[in-house]
């Protein structure tokens, strides 16, 4: 298992670099000079050339490249707003703040959404799934695939709106969405976030219905669930100590996807609901062509991404022991 895991860990930071490479040619690849953006409007030929030869810019590429490595592992102290620590991803160009810090700052508003949203979809759709298995066939059964189903095909820009509209204007139910720290205020945080994981979890909970369903009757229908159920077991005990155990597979690994998705930043949540995360940060430094920020955000992004992954396949070993001895 360790060694597995090893495996997995040196194979996602191969996979890690090689993206650094990728993103950093494409950072280069720009059309327009990144000096000249971070010179700013009054910009002078001598002020151009210093930036150049401070950032490293006057370097071939892979000089730039390896500097930027080097950064990363180690820290910069070449920049004109000074020195910066390790992880480095240099300084932004529209708030001359540093990228890493940034990202970090940001951060604790997308986890709190990413897993507020995980923990209310994995509850309401795996349980309307397995309610669903369980009454296969009957009135309960179609109404749970026919309403994921008209769910599903929503969008967060759709729901965003609306929710706000009825919820927030309308009712006055809740006030407008916003962040605060769970250590300052755990109730603000919580009501805060409410309507953003309600909106965001009812499009994930009506794919996990359909998902966990699916996934339960293709067990049902397993030969040791079959066989277990010809010993005389009880149909509850088959249920939850064979076939659900096994149908956790593929919804371990879809849910590892969306995660990290989530983790990366829920673009067009934070945007709807004028949350500061990560998502919206990834939009603000396209919007900007702040290109130190956009970098750091699809390397972060990138991470959490081999991040779940790993987990999700460490996860397999725990579930299934067939993974485990093999």
């Amino acid at each position: 298992m360790l060694r597995f895991l090893f495996r997995r860990i040196l194979g996602s930071l191969v996979i890690l670099v090689l993206l650094t490479v990728v993103a950093f040619l494409l950072f280069f690849g720009m059309p327009r000079d990144p000096a000249l953006l971070m010179c700013g409007k009054t910009c002078t030929p001598d002020a151009l050339a210093n930036i150049h030869h401070t950032l490293g810019l006057d370097k071939s590429i892979p000089e730039q490249y390896w500097i930027f490595l080097q950064g990363l592992v180690v820290g910069r102290d070449n920049f004109p707003q000074g020195p910066c620590p390790a992880p480095c991803f240099g300084y932004s160009y529209h708030t001359n703040e540093a990228v890493w810090s940034t990202l970090m700052d940001r951060l604790p508003l997308t986890l709190s959404l990413a897993f507020g949203a995980t923990i209310l979809f994995l509850f309401v759709g795996l349980g309307t799934g397995l309610l669903a298995a369980w009454k296969r066939g009957t009135l309960v059964d179609k109404s749970f695939t026919a309403g994921s189903m008209v769910i599903s095909s929503m969008q967060i820009y759709f729901l965003g709106p609306l929710a706000l509209a009825i919820l927030v204007y309308q009712a006055h139910i809740f006030d407008e969405p916003k962040y605060t720290s769970l250590t300052d205020n755990p109730a603000a945080w919580f009501t805060g976030l409410l309507i953003p994981w309600a909106v965001l979890s009812t499009i994930f909970a009506a794919q996990y219905t359909r998902m966990a369903r699916s996934a339960m009757i293709e067990q049902l229908q397993e030969e040791h669930v079959r066989t277990a159920r010809a010993k005389g077991m009880a149909r509850q005990y088959v249920f939850f100590r064979y076939a659900w155990r096994g149908s956790l597979i593929p919804i371990i690994t879809i849910l590892g996807i969306d995660l990290s998705s989530l983790l990366g930043g829920a673009i067009i949540t934070e945007y709807t609901f004028g949350l500061p995360g990560l998502g919206r940060l990834a939009v603000e430094s396209v919007q900007f062509s702040d290109l130190p920020l956009l970098l750091g955000v699809m390397i972060f992004s990138a991470a959490a991404i081999l991040l779940c992954n790993i987990i999700v396949d460490a996860c397999y070993a725990f579930i299934d022991p067939r993974v485990r001895l093999s």
